[in-house]
């Protein structure tokens, strides 16, 4: 159980970090991409975390980035919602036999299809969220919706390839 919390915490500070000391400055498509690893915190909770802490990490993990990018409430609202929108995925996708405890929400004990489902739904709400209530009006309602898309994208190719990197081995299911 400790190593478990252990890893969690550690996992919080280095996606932290990261988006925040490396992708969020990086300047893609010149600012039409903008990749937030981060939400893999969120997507990445063990099956049986209760759903009062999904949604209380959820929204520590959102303060956490607002105070890095000066975004008052706006990472946090997102997380928050992305960590909410997690509890109802977890419902809509849930094998017939439940889910194992033991497991995490990952391609190698999921499988490819059921993992991008999944991460791809949370992302889009995130993103789609996040932009929007950025920009706060509905003026340039294409250009936000093809910004959060893009986004989104980026976002879940660095899950996958995170994914790809982190895991030990591979197993299709």
């Amino acid at each position: 159980m400790i190593a478990i919390v252990r890893n969690q915490v550690l996992s919080f500070l280095l996606l932290v970090l990261l988006q925040a000391l490396v992708l969020d400055h990086l300047d893609l498509a010149h600012g039409w991409v903008v990749p937030y690893l981060y939400v893999l915190f969120i997507i990445g909770l063990p099956f049986n975390t209760p759903p009062w802490a999904t949604l209380v990490l959820g929204f520590v993990l959102g303060l956490a980035m607002d105070f890095f990018s000066s975004t008052p409430g706006l990472h946090a609202g997102a997380c928050t919602l992305m960590a909410y929108a997690r509890l109802l995925m977890l419902r809509i996708l849930a094998p017939r036999d439940g889910y194992d405890p033991l497991k995490r929400p990952d391609v190698q004990h999921m499988g490819l299809t059921w993992y991008m489902t999944f991460t791809g739904v949370l992302v889009l709400i995130h993103h789609l969220w996040l932009f929007f209530v950025e920009v706060y009006r509905f003026d340039d309602f294409l250009s936000t919706l093809l910004r959060a898309l893009m986004s989104a994208a980026a976002t879940l190719l660095l899950c996958l390839l995170a994914q790809a990197l982190t895991t030990r081995e591979f197993r299709p299911r």
